[in-house]
């Protein structure tokens, strides 16, 4: 944590400065398996087909500092970050960053003793106020690293946004995602 710090970007260090890292969700589509269970686990309902999802975690420099196993695409935000050992590497006093989509999460870092960094309109279904707009295009202007993190494993063929991964090749998918990630975390910094 304290290489973190040391090194955070000037953008985070006023409001942000105990942020570890930033997480995402990452889906790469699967061959339509042919036993129905797994049919239903990997279906996907935000990418309307089959699916293996990764939770990416990188920190604000952009240096890809967790990458999960694959679960099936049906999974939540909540039980990837359950079951995937992610909160195993936090401390107490960090914050996570995060966008929209992770709901019914903070209980589980508050467990940990951190706090979930997101934009303010998730909390309530009223209309924002202009802090709260301000806040949210903060957030977002700070997350744009794991999109472009995210966008630099897409990079390879195999995990490229219309890639269809055969059944055949699932054993080795995990493989292939925790290279990439260290391959990406040789080549030179996504934020400077």
């Amino acid at each position: 944590m304290e290489l973190v710090k040391f090194n955070l970007p000037v953008p985070f260090r006023f409001r942000y400065k105990n942020v570890y890292c930033i997480i995402d969700c990452l889906e790469t589509e699967i061959q339509k398996p042919s036993d129905p269970v797994y049919q239903s686990a990997t279906w996907s309902e935000y990418k309307k087909c089959n699916t293996v999802k990764y939770l990416v975690a990188c920190t604000p420099q952009g240096f890809i500092n967790f990458v999960s196993s694959g679960y099936g695409g049906r999974i939540s935000d909540a039980k990837i970050i359950e079951k995937s050992g992610f909160l195993n590497n936090l401390k107490p006093g960090m914050q996570i960053m995060a966008d929209r989509g992770f709901k019914s999460v903070d209980s589980l870092f508050l467990k940990k003793g951190c706090t979930l960094v997101r934009p303010p309109s998730v909390y309530a279904n009223i209309k924002p106020t202009k802090d709260q707009v301000k806040e949210t295009k903060r957030i977002a202007s700070l997350r744009v690293i794991i999109e472009n993190v995210i966008g630099r494993i897409r990079h390879f063929k195999l995990l490229s946004p219309h890639a269809c991964v055969p059944v055949k090749n699932l054993d080795q998918l995990d493989f292939a995602i925790q290279s990439a990630c260290g391959l990406i975390n040789l080549q030179y910094p996504v934020r400077k």
